[in-house]
């Protein structure tokens, strides 16, 4: 008797074995990808370089934004100008009035009205304005303290009869009444209390002429005809001639170097009468 074939086809419980067995396999490689694809993705992220940071052309500072910022200097300090306009030339009874042999007095026998004795050592008893005076003092003191000098005053205020009987005609050495600086009580002809050189051009090389000019400045007294001025003043050099101007003006003349009235103020040349 003959075997029985049996059926090629698998039996129910194998098939579902092989099915079993093809889904876990499935799942194996799914899960084994994932994985690998993991992976790639974390060594591609290690690997890749991190991008740098560019600026965009308009962001690159200019050299002019890069320049230090200059610092804004300050407001320069105004020095305020000497106001010639502060007195007058012309009124006789201004300390800056310019009297010379184009410009008389007004009135011609004009006096002062405050005249005082001056209480320094003379020769004859000197009257000043009261402002010139208290000055002159001044000035007589600080000779002495400073330089161990004794001034002298020679001459003082002069009236306008007094120019009258003074007056030689002699037009470089003596005003003619009504044109003398010795008129107006600011002027005081100064010299040695011992004589020496009194009223004479070597007055200017004696101690006492020497710091008179150096010094008077300080008091307010200029000397008021140089040597290389009498084209302009009208009168020989006279080192003793000291007129008082107030001490803004004589400090603002010394420091600028202009030694006249006239050039100081713009006014025409003085060498004689019209």
């Amino acid at each position: 008797m003959s075997t029985p074939r049996r059926s090629a086809r698998p039996s129910r419980r194998v098939r579902q074995r092989r099915t079993i067995a093809a889904a876990a396999g499935i799942v194996v490689v799914v899960i084994a990808a994932i994985a690998i694809g993991a992976a790639s993705s974390a060594g591609t992220d290690e690997a890749k370089p991190t991008a740098s940071v560019t600026t965009s052309p308009s962001a690159t500072p200019t050299p002019e934004e890069t320049r230090p910022t200059p610092e804004v200097p300050a407001e320069p300090t105004v020095v305020p100008s000497f106001d010639k306009s502060a007195r007058s030339i012309d009124d006789p009874n201004s300390i800056w009035l310019v009297v010379n042999k184009l410009r008389p007095l007004n009135p011609a026998d004009y006096a002062p009205a405050d005249l005082v004795e001056v209480p320094v050592a003379h020769t004859w008893t000197p009257l000043m304005r009261a402002e010139a005076s208290d000055a002159v003092v001044a000035l007589f003191q600080a000779a002495s303290a400073e330089a161990g000098l004794s001034l002298a005053s020679n001459s003082a205020y002069r009236s306008y009869s007094t120019q009258v009987d003074l007056y030689a005609g002699d037009d470089n050495l003596t005003a003619r009444p009504g044109y003398s600086e010795h008129q107006t009580g600011l002027t005081m002809d100064i010299g040695a209390a011992s004589g020496n050189c009194s009223l004479r051009t070597c007055f200017t090389d004696t101690a006492e002429g020497a710091w008179l000019r150096d010094n008077a400045w300080r008091f307010g007294y200029l000397l008021r005809y140089p040597a290389d001025k009498t084209a302009i003043t009208g009168y020989d050099f006279e080192p003793w001639h000291f007129r008082y101007i107030g001490v803004d003006l004589a400090t603002e003349m010394h420091n600028t170097g202009i030694t006249t009235l006239e050039e100081f103020f713009g006014l025409p040349a003085a060498p004689a009468y019209p």
